[in-house]
């Protein structure tokens, strides 16, 4: 089908996304805007799955101060050449994740990084509180699963729906993944500091 040369421009400025597949997308989606954004974030989790494996050792170290001065956050995140590193794009992308963990101050970068003695701790809290409700284990063993999910998403950058995304459909990972997409290249956030007057310093995991 014919798409509208404005829903193309609208959908790159919405997701980063190039302009054919931005088009290639909405054709797919018969012309469907939210469809077509789907279509893109599938494709980008395919195509950051493919690059994940792929060395990054290049980037750069960012950072943000909150207004106030009282709370402040070193970030840094990889991508595999001096190139993209350079980007506005790319130094977008630091800025941005600075500003989501001073905002949501996360204690891990991925699900995959909760150490199992935290995990199993948080287990143990939720399998307690969801056993008073006198239910079977089965079904216990059910809502300790969903819950864990919320722990994910409070805890682990990676889980968390991106601050200045309104709409709250979009985490980190997709953004994330929708810029490898876009830049050709892995990217990863390797480590992070919070800082805020009067506390310890934050590291991931801790």
């Amino acid at each position: 089908m014919s798409v509208k040369a404005e829903d193309v421009k609208r959908l790159r400025e919405v997701t980063g996304a190039p302009m054919m597949e931005c088009k290639k997308a909405l054709e797919e989606s018969n012309g469907d805007f939210e469809q077509a954004i789907v279509v893109l974030r599938k494709r980008g989790q395919a195509s950051a799955a493919k690059k994940a494996r792929r060395s990054a050792s290049q980037g750069l170290v960012g950072s943000y101060i909150h207004p106030g001065s009282q709370i402040g956050v070193i970030v840094e995140v990889n991508c595999e050449s001096d190139f993209v590193a350079r980007t506005e794009d790319f130094k977008t992308l630091v800025h941005d994740l600075a500003m989501q963990i001073c905002a949501t101050d996360p204690r891990f970068i991925r699900k995959e990084d909760v150490a199992s003695e935290a995990l199993e701790r948080e287990r143990e809290i939720l399998r307690a509180q969801a056993a008073e409700s006198g239910k079977p284990a089965t079904v216990v063993e059910r809502i300790v699963e969903g819950r864990l999910g919320k722990f994910y998403e409070e805890n682990c950058l990676y889980e968390q729906h991106f601050i200045k995304d309104q709409t709250g459909n979009t985490t980190v990972r997709e953004l994330i993944d929708a810029q490898i997409a876009k830049l050709g290249e892995n990217v990863a956030v390797r480590r992070f500091a919070r800082f805020k007057v009067g506390d310890g310093v934050v590291k991931p995991g801790e």
